[in-house]
């Protein structure tokens, strides 16, 4: 086979070293996950051993070095998966942050207003108003009195759980 059919055969020099750089900007990415996320990405066991490893590690020379030790581990496996896996989290993750924003723009509506508990009662039936009112009252004597918002939390944990619960019946997300 002539020289110039090899060269034509596998990728240049540059585009080697680049996909390796790629893979290995992928590694760090895994490390900077939480134990949960890895989880769910399903990741093969030697690579999750060396991306919980990185984690652990501190020093700077030591760390850059495991992850150039992942960037290798990272060339034997299919990629493919492990970014939509990834992409997958990221959205999930810009989704729930926009659920959880919205629960908290509920909480400062319930407390400057109790007749938003129309509104909760419209939006979630289920929702058990007695205890909500009883949350309300007590976490505005507890901001009143500069004590720690333990009702201001629980009132947040109530519209969570309601939320939920709501979004694993397939209710779609409305705004009220």
């Amino acid at each position: 086979m002539p020289e110039s059919d090899l060269s034509a055969s596998r990728p240049s020099k540059t585009r080697q070293k680049a996909a390796m750089h790629a893979l290995r900007d992928l590694g760090v990415e895994l490390v900077e996950l939480s134990a949960g996320q890895l989880k769910r990405l399903d990741l093969p066991e030697d690579i999750l051993e060396a991306v919980r490893a990185c984690q652990k590690i501190t020093v700077h020379g030591a760390r850059r070095r495991q992850i150039q030790y992942l960037g290798k581990l990272m060339r034997g496996v299919d990629e493919t998966p492990i970014r939509a896996g990834l992409a997958l989290l990221r959205g999930e993750s810009a989704a729930a942050t926009a659920r959880l924003h919205r629960l908290e723009r509920y909480r400062a509506r319930l407390l400057e207003d109790e007749h938003f508990l129309r509104d909760i009662a419209a939006r979630w039936p289920e929702a058990d108003l007695q205890q909500l009112r009883q949350l309300r009252r007590n976490a505005l004597k507890e901001q009143e009195n500069g004590k720690p918002p333990k009702n201001f939390r629980a009132i947040f944990q109530a519209l969570q759980a309601l939320d939920q619960d709501a979004h694993q019946e397939g209710e779609p997300d409305a705004n009220p």
